[in-house]
């Protein structure tokens, strides 16, 4: 017997482990516990909402109620488009469902490299490589191309992946403020012993709807030696004249060297990344991207259906010009009945409030009149920077927005926000 338990022919060394692992989970289970509770009395924990239907303008949640949604990243409303579900369906008869495998041994079909074409082709680069999420195409960047003999400079509001592909290069790190082109030239002299510097930056940041400064970075990068990579999830398909991002907003798509972004989001908005870039630098990553080399293949499916997308937007500018429209009407009227904004013009609208359980509070009572949004508060944004993050999509019609604007009034007077 060990600690009140028959053995039953069981190893007892396995009985003595199995005995020690739940005392170690009872330590952990009461330090989680406690924590959890923290995060709930600051207001912080978050909730999963259920929608029970496809991602559109208007969704149906799991008590039965079609609300308005204003939270996706559903920019040109592709989601639910029907040519980009009839390519995802058409290719399943054709290439199957799944690649059961990662790409170098047999999980490249015809499909995944002519999607990395069409992305080099419509970001003006010589290749791109695919990976399953951006997050993972940030991952598996810096590591692969830099060392210990050179520096990253990164941006403070940098995206987690982005973060998280720095901590995992064993390069110099440096990090400017946000947006803070005199900060981030002192760091660029300052580091000119390197072997190599790159800038690092988010092209849109995505809890301020900020677009980053690339006229500038683009500037100094070519001043002081430093290449200059861009993660474009919240820009590529509908920034810029064309959709072809904050590169093209700024006007710098051939002084930018890697762009990095999703499919997850305007593209259709499944899943998939991608980082696009000089041959040299896309064939690395392909030899050495431990994301790229231990991931399955992007499932055929979202490969065509990602096509598909790009060539919606590369034939048709009323998605972008929709997504404009819309959004420079809803940030007047939001103004203009009181609410406090983060200025820019990008679809992306943060209506900022302060403290997180007032952001919980107006969001719920958003909801119960129909309106979806979500309040964001710390860790996802500062301390004390809480925020109902509005976003606007080329799938929103008029009288949709009107009635969002029309619910924040309401809602913003009864808790005494306006």
């Amino acid at each position: 017997m060990v600690n009140g338990y028959e053995e039953d022919g069981l190893n007892a060394d396995v009985l003595k482990g199995f005995v020690k692992n739940r005392i170690m989970y009872g330590s952990i289970k009461q330090h989680l516990e406690k924590e959890l509770e923290q995060i709930k009395d600051d207001g912080l924990f978050k909730k999963e909402r259920i929608i029970t239907g496809p991602q559109d303008a208007v969704i149906k949640i799991s008590t039965g109620q079609e609300v308005i949604n204003f939270c996706a990243n559903n920019y040109l409303g592709l989601s639910s488009h029907p040519e980009v579900i009839k390519a995802a369906k058409d290719t399943m008869d054709t290439h199957g469902f799944g690649m059961s495998s990662v790409r170098f041994i047999c999980g490249t079909q015809n499909i995944h490299k002519e999607l990395e074409s069409k992305i080099s082709t419509f970001l003006s680069k010589e290749d791109a490589i695919l990976y399953t999420s951006c997050f993972d195409a940030n991952g598996g960047l810096f590591e692969t191309l830099f060392d210990e003999n050179d520096i990253i400079i990164s941006d403070a509001l940098n995206h987690a992946s982005i973060i998280d592909g720095v901590r995992l290069c064993k390069a110099r790190r440096a990090v400017y403020p946000n947006s803070d082109m005199d900060a981030l030239e002192t760091i660029l002299k300052n580091n000119q012993n390197a072997k190599q510097r790159i800038i690092t930056t988010d092209g849109v940041f995505s809890m301020d709807g900020y677009v980053a400064k690339l006229d500038s970075i683009c500037k100094l990068a070519k001043q002081y030696d430093a290449l200059v990579h861009v993660d474009d999830s919240h820009a590529t398909g509908f920034v810029g004249n064309t959709g072809r991002g904050s590169v093209e907003y700024h006007g710098v798509i051939d002084s930018v060297d890697i762009i990095t972004s999703t499919f997850g989001k305007a593209l259709g908005g499944a899943s998939g990344g991608f980082t696009s870039a000089s041959k040299n630098i896309i064939d690395m990553l392909r030899q050495r991207s431990r994301p790229y080399l231990f991931s399955n293949s992007l499932a055929p499916s979202i490969v065509s259906a990602s096509i598909a997308a790009i060539t919606l937007i590369e034939n048709d500018k009323s998605l972008l010009n929709d997504v404009k429209n819309n959004t420079t009407y809803f940030r007047e009227n939001i103004v203009s009945i009181g609410y406090n904004i983060k200025n820019g013009d990008h679809p992306i609208v943060p209506i900022m409030l302060g403290d997180a359980k007032l952001a919980q509070s107006l969001s719920k009572l958003m909801l119960q009149k129909g309106i979806y949004v979500i309040g964001f508060s710390f860790p996802v944004v500062p301390k004390n920077e809480a925020r109902i993050r509005v976003q606007i999509s080329a799938g929103h019609s008029k009288n949709q927005i009107d009635q969002a604007i029309d619910a924040f009034k309401e809602c913003g007077k009864s808790l005494n926000i306006i």
